[in-house]
């Protein structure tokens, strides 16, 4: 039995050891850095390792989703269900009505919360890279991008630069 579990123990930290090896860097491995031409990509603008360089080809206007989730409407539903429940009936009764308001008015202020908000305004941003691939980029309308501006793709996001 000692030796099936010391078996087990070496095979386990083998295998741990051979995971973290797969992990490392050869010494003589170089990072591969993707080419453009010397325009293409502006002078000292910080970590640019995940950076895409090119052109805004297209933008489009795109709804999001809405947020979902409990919010102010359910909660508010529910205190005023709930009061109004506990003004019904008395003893066993009233908590009974007190427990039913509270969650017909959490549904009701949930389900008015969800009418009444609107869907987030998205753009969707096609950029051409200078690589000669294609991007699209679905983001805030934060980003005053027109047609034509070079744009930097990072973290999911195009900028202007």
């Amino acid at each position: 039995m000692m030796t099936t579990t010391r078996s087990v123990s070496v095979a386990a930290v083998a295998a741990a050891v051979l995971a973290l090896g797969a992990c490392s860097t050869q010494p003589n491995q170089t990072a591969s850095t993707p080419t453009y031409p010397a325009t293409s990509q502006p002078a000292g603008t910080g970590n640019t390792a995940n950076a895409r360089y090119g052109v805004v080809q297209s933008i489009e206007l795109v709804q999001g989703e809405t947020r979902s989730g409990v919010g102010a409407g359910a909660i508010a539903g529910a205190v005023i269900g709930g009061v109004l429940g506990n003004q019904v009936g008395g003893g066993s009764g009233r908590t009974a009505a007190t427990v039913l308001g509270a969650a017909g008015g959490a549904y009701a202020g949930n389900e008015i919360q969800k009418r009444n908000q609107r869907p987030d305004d998205l753009m969707r941003i096609g950029v051409r890279l200078y690589n000669g691939g294609n991007v699209s980029v679905t983001q805030e309308p934060g980003a005053d991008l027109r047609v034509g501006d070079r744009v930097v793709v990072q973290n999911g996001t195009a900028v202007r630069y």
